[in-house]
């Protein structure tokens, strides 16, 4: 089997490259300036010469403030471009994985969300995301995978992970937003995933996630703690004894109101990623599991 890989600069797209290698699946990794996907005759000819048995499309555009003020530009990445992909998958009878995001949603509440709920994103880069996926199971209504994502964190790029690390750096006292719940996920584990997936023909719509969920203020401190770092949140203390420099951070919550941004952020990131089991895929490890090998396997080794 031949896969074709797109936005292998990203975190996920160069994750998923190292986990079909690791299966002896031959993956073929293209990136924006191979192939940009709004052009349309450029992804024909990219994906005609390649000729690949399935597409896994990581390539977005991501960056969820400055969608706001470049609409045109991210519909054309997410959209537009996503439809591109899709039309040569059916074309040349290739099956297609689109990964998109719990901004699809309205982020209200607090129960998880199910993979059939009814959509309603707040901001642009949730209306892209969500046009890409209408464009696949629109062109590719029986040989496609979409997978909504959130909280992703991985070796290959900037993530809240890296972010509280470099920040921790010149810094005693942080603050971190309190009031948004979802689940961190570790994009070498969606990865091993993806690629287990891409091989069957369960298709539809997942949800994937590591398992559990905390807030971002939560997050920052676990990521702290396994660190090294002497943890001072509140009016306790937590630290982890046995690996790092012990230096003291003090993490302060704040609600989304006292960190404004110009996207509005999901106060309810929660997904229900139970399909995953009864399609017959594993779980993902939980989320602190996850943080743990990241920190210690890859930023700390």
């Amino acid at each position: 089997m031949k896969i074709l890989v797109t936005g292998i600069r990203g975190q996920l797209g160069h994750d998923v490259m190292d986990a079909l290698k690791a299966r002896g699946i031959e993956a073929v990794g293209v990136n924006s300036s191979d192939m940009d996907v709004t052009d349309e005759t450029k992804v024909r000819e990219v994906i005609e010469s390649v000729h690949p048995d399935a597409v896994i499309h990581c390539g977005a555009w991501t960056a969820v403030d400055a969608a706001e003020d470049h609409i045109e530009e991210a519909r054309a990445v997410n959209g537009t471009g996503t439809a591109h992909v899709a039309a040569m998958c059916a074309e040349i009878g290739a099956k297609l994985m689109y990964f998109s995001t719990d901004y699809v949603f309205d982020g209200e509440g607090e129960t998880p969300w199910k993979p059939e709920d009814p959509t309603g994103p707040r901001g642009i880069y949730g209306q892209t995301k969500l046009e890409g996926e209408e464009a696949v199971r629109r062109i590719l209504p029986d040989r496609h995978f979409i997978c909504r994502l959130q909280w992703v964190y991985g070796i290959n790029g900037k993530n809240f992970v890296k972010t509280m690390l470099r920040l921790a750096e010149d810094h005693d006292r942080l603050t971190v937003v309190c009031d948004q719940i979802g689940g961190p996920s570790y994009t070498r584990d969606i990865a091993e995933l993806a690629a287990e997936m891409i091989l069957t023909d369960k298709y539809g719509t997942y949800h994937v996630a590591n398992t559990g969920y905390c807030s971002w203020y939560e997050f920052a401190c676990e990521i702290f703690k396994e660190a090294g770092y002497t943890v001072m949140r509140e009016k306790s203390t937590e630290s982890c004894t046995d690996f790092g420099h012990g230096k003291k951070i003090t993490v302060l919550p704040v609600t989304s109101d006292q960190y404004p941004a110009k996207a509005k952020r999901p106060h309810n990131s929660r997904l229900d990623t139970s399909k995953l089991s009864e399609a017959g895929f594993s779980q993902l490890p939980s989320w602190q599991d996850a943080l743990h090998r990241f920190i210690h396997n890859e930023l700390l080794k």
